[in-house]
Parts: C-alpha cells; sequence; structure tokens
C-alpha cells in the first residue's frame, strides 16, 4: 500500500472510532456541563488523539539549538551570527519535491484552467528549463529532457521560483485535505474541477454549504444535524507550506542522533558526523555521502569510480538520510525556505521560532460572502487586502519583520505605500535608483533565502548554516524546494506528562 493509501486508510479508521466513542459521556471540568448534549446548548467536542501525519512528511521533533554559522565565513558576508533559539516540532517532506511531484501539480492545472482559456494560470507555475543553459555549454540535453523524461521522474524538480514553490504548496494542501474528506465520505469526488467549481480547505471551512448530499456531511453527536467538517473536529491537516530557515536549518543538523540526556555530544557541521563528505560507516567507508561538487571541473568524479556518481541533481532519495529521516539536507539541490533576507536577521530574531516575513493582515469578508483581495482595489493580485483594524494596536509591538527596525509601526517607510503594496514602500532604506548621494543594495522585501548545498556548489555551502538570497520570481538550476507543516499538540505525540 502506498503512503497515501495507508493515511486514507488511518483517516477511515478514525472515522469508525469516532462513532464507537461517541456513546462515551464526557463532562466539562470547570462547569459539569456535559458535552454534546443538545440539552444544554449541545457544544460539541469530537474525541480526537493527536495530528495525524500529512502523506510524505516526517516528524521533527523539535528542540533547542545553535541558529547560524558553524563554518569559517569565508565569503565573509556577516550575515548569520550564530544565536540559540528553540524551535517548535514540526513536519517536514522527507525528500526534496520531485519532478513527478510537480508534473502531477501541473497536469492538474492543464485540466482545470486550460479549458477555460485561463493558460496563463498553468504557463506561470511551469518551470523554468532554460535555466539549464550556460555560455560554451552544451545544455539541450537537461533543457529538453530533465523535467519530461521518466528517467528523471524522481530527481529533484528546478527552475522553480519561491512563488511558484509556495504556490504548489497551497495546492498541495488543498488536495490532501480533500482527499481526507473524499475517503471519510463527508465530501463527494468531484471528477471535473473547474475554475469556478474546486475544492479549497478555505472555501470548504468558509461556506455552511458546499455543493454536497446532505447525507454525506459530517453528524452531529448531540442533534443529529449534518454540517461542514470544522477545524475543531482535527480532521483536516495544517496547511503545507515551506519550512522557515530557522526549521530548516534545524531539521538538516538532526541533533537528535548526537544527544544523550540533553547533552550535545558532538557538534556538527554537516547533516552528518565529521567534516568530510565521505562516510565512517565501515561497511561503506569513504563513500560520499552528498552530490556536491568536488572540485573545479569535477562534478562526479572519474569513470570506473565515480565518487558522488551524479553529474547533475541525483534521485531525491539518494544517499544516507539524516538521523530525522530527511534525504539530501546537505547536497544535490539547494533549497527554498520562506524568509525573507535581511543581512543582520541573525543578530535580531526572536528566540522562539525566529522568522523574518510576518505581515499581519485581517481578511475583509464582502458583502456576497468572499473575501476581498488585491485585485479588486488595484494592488497584488491574489493577496488578501486588510481592513487594517488591528493595525494601530500600541500595546505590543507590532513585528512587520520586513525592514531592518523591524518592530514597531515607525518601522514601516511609509505607511501609505506599504498599504498600497508598493514596491517602493522600503525605497529609502533600500534605494533602487543610481546617482544618489547613498549607496546601492540590491537586498529588497522580495529577496528570500535558500539554503543547502547542490551538486554544483563546493562543498562549503553543505554546512547547514550558510545562507543565500535570490529574487523571489527568479529560479536556478540547482535550487528546488521541500514542503513542511506545523505539529499541533505535543512535540512527541502522546501526553507530556510523565
Amino acid at each position: 500500500m502506498n503512503k497515501i493509501g495507508r493515511f486514507s486508510g488511518l483517516m477511515l479508521i478514525a472515522a469508525v472510532a469516532l462513532l464507537f466513542s461517541s456513546c462515551k459521556k464526557e463532562y466539562s471540568h470547570t462547569t459539569g456541563w456535559e458535552y454534546n448534549n443538545a440539552e444544554n446548548g449541545g457544544f460539541e467536542v469530537y474525541p480526537f488523539v493527536e495530528q495525524a501525519t500529512g502523506p510524505g512528511l516526517v516528524l521533527i521533533e523539535g528542540g533547542t539549538f545553535v541558529f547560524g554559522r558553524m563554518e569559517q565565513d569565508v565569503m565573509y558576508d556577516w550575515d548569520n551570527t550564530p544565536h540559540r533559539v528553540t524551535i517548535s516540532s514540526f513536519y517536514m517532506d522527507e525528500t526534496e519535491i520531485s519532478n513527478l511531484d510537480y508534473r502531477e501539480y501541473l497536469h492538474w492545472l492543464e485540466r482545470v484552467f486550460i479549458p477555460a482559456d485561463l493558460k496563463t494560470v498553468y504557463d506561470n507555475a511551469y518551470p523554468d528549463e532554460n535555466v539549464w543553459r550556460e555560455k560554451l555549454s552544451f545544455a539541450e540535453t537537461q533543457v529538453e529532457y530533465y523535467f519530461k523524461y521518466p528517467a528523471y521522474n524522481h530527481y529533484p524538480v528546478v527552475g522553480v521560483s519561491w512563488l511558484q514553490a509556495t504556490n504548489y504548496a497551497a495546492w498541495r494542501t488543498d488536495r490532501v485535505n480533500e482527499q481526507i474528506l473524499v475517503d471519510m465520505g463527508f465530501i463527494d469526488w468531484n471528477p471535473d474541477p473547474s475554475p469556478e467549481l474546486y475544492f479549497t480547505t478555505d472555501a470548504y471551512l468558509t461556506y455552511e454549504t458546499y455543493e454536497m448530499e446532505t447525507d454525506h456531511r459530517l453528524q452531529n453527536i448531540s442533534t443529529g444535524d449534518y454540517r461542514n467538517v470544522i477545524m475543531e473536529d482535527g480532521i483536516l491537516l495544517p496547511k503545507y507550506r515551506l519550512p522557515t530557515e530557522a526549521e530548516w536549518e534545524y531539521a538538516a543538523y538532526a541533533l537528535i542522533g548526537n544527544t544523550l540526556n540533553e547533552r550535545i555530544l558532538e557538534r556538527k557541521l554537516y547533516p552528518w558526523n565529521g567534516h568530510y563528505t565521505r562516510t565512517d560507516d565501515k561497511k561503506y567507508y569513504g563513500d560520499f555521502v552528498a552530490n556536491t561538487r568536488r572540485g573545479r571541473g569535477d562534478l562526479m568524479g572519474v569513470a570506473g569510480y565515480l565518487n558522488d556518481a551524479s553529474d547533475i541533481p541525483a534521485p531525491v532519495n539518494s544517499y544516507w538520510p539524516n538521523d530525522y529521516g530527511l534525504y539530501n539536507m546537505g547536497g544535490n539541490v539547494a533549497e527554498w525556505v520562506m524568509d525573507v533576507y535581511r543581512q543582520k536577521s541573525h543578530d535580531d530574531v526572536y528566540e522562539f521560532n525566529p522568522f523574518r516575513g510576518n505581515y499581519y493582515e485581517t481578511k475583509k469578508l464582502l458583502e456576497d460572502g468572499t473575501v476581498e483581495d488585491r485585485d479588486s482595489v488595484g494592488q497584488i493580485p491574489m493577496v488578501p487586502v486588510s481592513d487594517f483594524k488591528n493595525d494601530r494596536r500600541r500595546n505590543y509591538r507590532q513585528a512587520d519583520n520586513k525592514n531592518y527596525l523591524d518592530g514597531d509601526w515607525a518601522s514601516l517607510i511609509d505607511e501609505e505605500l506599504w498599504k498600497n503594496g508598493s514596491d517602493d514602500a522600503t525605497s529609502t532604506m533600500y534605494p533602487k535608483k543610481t546617482g544618489e548621494n547613498y549607496s546601492y543594495s540590491m537586498v529588497g522585501d522580495h529577496a528570500r533565502v535558500y539554503k543547502g548545498g547542490s551538486w554544483i556548489d563546493p562543498q562549503y555551502y553543505a554546512a547547514p548554516g550558510q545562507r543565500r538570497w535570490m529574487e523571489e520570481d527568479e529560479s536556478a538550476k540547482n535550487i528546488g524546494f521541500r514542503c513542511a507543516m506545523a505539529r499541533l499538540g505535543t512535540p512527541s505525540g502522546g501526553s507530556v506528562t510523565r
């Protein structure tokens, strides 16, 4: 049985468990009122054990670690000062997203949007195959075949921008939750999704009815009335997303394999033990553990005994996984993370789940029941516009985390420009014009961090503490991605009581 099949089976077992456990009476320990009793209001409390693990994911148990540079800063970037932080438990993809995974996404977009003359949606998601081209290099093999030919099905997708990767994660959330609801019988399968009618998790949670037969919906324990599944039921999964920079780095080190009773026995430079890209396992002693560049012009070694055996990216499940069970966290392709890039982020980040890129908004519900987006007011497409009702709160530091001042409302260079989604919002801090009296900076609000080494990079970049950046709408032949998901509840499963 495949992973999705096993996952669906677990959800069906959970559904059956709900039916049998609904007979047991439960009472509030603060009021004494009985839950799930229509006679006292019918407050619903569905049985819940713990969050299910979504398809493709591995649980990363959280903890404290030193976030930042462990290797020498030979590039003199001074942008990753070591800083001890704590990371909550979360889930991360076992492997990088493969060509096959991404082609499944494109296939869905093709059958939904192209018949409706919305081919631009498909085109905007398509990876840039020309990232393989270099001057005085024969790249036609990769340009024409790497993404499409079945021999590369399980190789990591490249040529995907940060924006494209983010959209993929949102699409994946909806497809996984749709499958859960179908498998549990709460919605009908839609064999012909269209731009006007296809499943999204947000729409399902927003609208009281969702184009389904009444008897296929979830039944209230107390009243027997039918309704949609809600988040409080614990059936739907949280959103797939890109990992934060701190999450990615923490997962790459996998210190869980180097600890004894809270003591880290050996600090790692790489996702594996040791200071080299070769294993110290006696059975495979000297074999390469990652796909990186060995030296100038040496991408895979000498015929007859290839070192990492990969001149380009290798299959996503190649080499040894780290102690969390994650493959290729130190090579193969570098990977996008969520964070906006700032050189001094590591000096300023919060000690708990550090992240730069927050911008808090309140979605505005229109009279027709839809959520207003910035298209309707001439702003950035596909981003919900805020009614800014919370923006004036002064009783806490509002961290927008966009600019280097990074704290109060005053840190926004121009309030109105920022509200209107203007790219000039931080022009005072990051000038883009020449001929001014201050220096020019390439770093703006759309610069995103990517982490890890790749098949074309030297070993130096395989150290998880290294960080680089690229504009969010750009892509490269050595950058891919994997998804993450929040872990809700206890860090490791079960009760925290001992």
